[in-house]
């Protein structure tokens, strides 16, 4: 309780961010921004699960309908509605609908004029964007730190989509280039109903340490508010998407960077962690293998191979045996940063809960479930309740390639009760979610196809 009450307490204007060398950005928990707006901490995680929730839904229509993502991230609708081809500089109505921003932020130095930013980051998300003046009228929502000014920044460059065809993605219908001013325009929704509209342009990134500098191609958002209001918080939106060696805008893709290496900070972090690019400071001490899937290049699939609670093995069911079992499969295991809980089809979760309701010893159980969560304990004072652990190995069994999750990264205490945090959906894919890969050292290398991590590092 005492970590819950110094998180919601604590005073942002105090965060410290320190200067990082190039390719390096800190990044903090998104609560950290948002707590303010809550009584509580109960009330700011169900609003976080609530988000989570969405963009599971979200994931759910992909697979549901046979949907496929392009390199620059887009859902693709088999039978989705066509856009005019005459365009004289007005934005093209999308039908393309785009995962629900991420529960990680970072900062950025932007521009010629050095303007502090706040985006979130997020792997299942493309576009790298932010607001950009001058917006059109009354279409730039208010946001705490100054808003970047195209207009002063000397390093800014509109990108020309008849002389720079190959940077503008119209095969995707989200990007368009125009007839009026050679500018690529590009119309971008996301699944929570906000939507940003602007056109792509170059400009670069500052890093203060070593006072490298960076061009990158971004989103110069000035239409914000024709959807769902943003979170005045941010700046923008980074997408950190699986990188693909031709097109797309993901940071990995525009830094051409094999490997990205980030921590995700814990549940009650107040600290920066960090995020960076071409090189890791985390130990490779277990890892996974990246698996390639062609209908969604942007996502991170991995070769999950067997769960246990405890030393019980969870046996698969056919819902993730085809996929685990089979590597010449497209792989049935998702690790994306912006879902919370890990989610389990829903006939495994169901042995999954089983098994480890088994295995809890002398921790009341509760009879009805709590919301989605359907395995919960009552919280006994001044009792530290120890909870089975959860073993993921992928590729195979050895220590090498062993995930092991213990309390807070198995359970999640909300409304004094600590409750199993891996959910069903009726999805014959796995997620692994950001509760589980708290703390944890990610190091995402494309060029080796692993996903490695290193337990506890920040």
């Amino acid at each position: 309780m005492d970590a819950r009450n110094r998180f919601m307490s604590f005073d942002t204007t105090n965060l410290l961010d320190p200067p990082r060398p190039s390719y390096t950005f800190s990044i903090f928990n998104r609560a950290l921004f948002e707590k303010s707006k809550f009584k509580d901490y109960d009330s700011l995680l169900e609003s976080k699960l609530a988000r989570s929730e969405a963009r599971a839904n979200h994931f759910a229509s992909i697979l549901e309908n046979g949907n496929t993502i392009g390199a620059n991230g887009t859902l693709t609708r088999p039978h989705g509605t066509h856009e005019s081809k005459r365009d004289k500089g007005k934005f093209l109505k999308t039908t393309r609908v785009h995962l629900v921003e991420g529960e990680y932020v970072a900062t950025f130095t932007i521009g010629g004029e050095e303007t502090k930013s706040f985006l979130l980051i997020d792997t299942g998300s493309d576009l790298v964007w932010w607001q950009c003046k001058p917006c059109r009228p009354n279409k730039c929502y208010s946001q705490n730190n100054p808003i970047y000014d195209s207009t002063k920044s000397r390093t800014y460059r509109q990108l020309d989509c008849i002389v720079e065809t190959s940077s503008c993605q119209v095969a995707s219908k989200v990007y368009q280039c125009t007839e009026f001013g050679n500018q690529c325009l590009y119309d971008y929704k996301y699944t929570d109903g906000s939507i940003t509209k602007g056109r792509i342009a170059e400009d670069v990134i500052t890093f203060y340490l070593d006072l490298g500098r960076v061009r990158i191609l971004f989103g110069c958002g000035i239409d914000q508010t024709s959807g769902t209001q943003f979170n005045g918080e941010y700046s923008g939106i980074a997408g950190i998407g699986r990188r693909v060696l031709k097109g797309g805008y993901s940071l990995p893709s525009q830094l051409e960077a094999d490997i990205m290496a980030m921590c995700l900070p814990g549940t009650y972090s107040t600290k920066a962690s960090t995020i960076s690019f071409h090189t890791t400071p985390f130990k490779k001490t277990t890892s996974a293998g990246l698996l390639p899937n062609f209908r969604f290049p942007n996502f991170y699939f991995v070769n999950l191979y067997k769960i246990f609670i405890n030393d019980k093995e969870v046996p698969f069911f056919p819902s993730l045996s085809r996929n685990f079992g089979n590597y010449d499969m497209i792989g049935g295991c998702i690790v994306d940063t912006g879902t919370i809980m890990s989610r389990f089809p829903r006939d495994f979760h169901t042995v999954f809960r089983d098994t480890f309701r088994k295995e809890v010893r002398g921790i009341p159980m509760m009879e009805v479930p709590l919301g989605a969560f359907d395995t919960c304990y009552i919280e006994e004072p001044g009792v530290v309740p120890t909870f089975p652990v959860v073993k993921m190995y992928f590729g195979h069994q050895s220590p090498d390639n062993l995930l092991l999750l213990q309390q807070l990264r198995v359970v999640v205490h909300i409304r004094g009760l600590f409750c199993l945090a891996f959910l069903p959906w009726d999805q014959n894919v796995a997620i692994i979610g950001n509760h589980q890969l708290q703390g944890v050292g990610l190091t995402f290398d494309t060029g080796t196809d692993t996903l490695s991590f290193d337990l506890d590092a920040c």
